[in-house]
């Protein structure tokens, strides 16, 4: 049984994950976008993840919905987001 745990202590020691309370995790903005066509034809969802100080990449990126439509019914393609900052 000692053996299984080192093993754990040994795998966990070499985790590149931040701790919560790190100042580069508070740095992150997670976004939720939720793609929809008013018709109900289309709902597709995506998460991304920035970093506060390239927080114009985020909006170049929302920028590409701006003229997505519809491929069945042709109608502009509704975005909402979500964010947890």
């Amino acid at each position: 049984m000692l053996g299984v745990d080192f093993m754990e202590i040994e795998m966990n020691k070499n985790t590149t994950e931040q701790a919560f309370d790190s100042p580069e995790v508070e740095d992150i903005i997670n976004v939720r976008a939720i793609i929809s066509c008013p018709s109900g034809d289309y709902l597709k969802k995506f998460k991304n993840r920035f970093p506060r100080k390239d927080l114009e990449l985020m909006v170049v990126a929302f920028k590409i919905f701006d003229f997505m439509t519809c491929s069945k019914c042709g109608e502009l393609l509704n975005l909402n987001l979500e964010f947890e900052i």
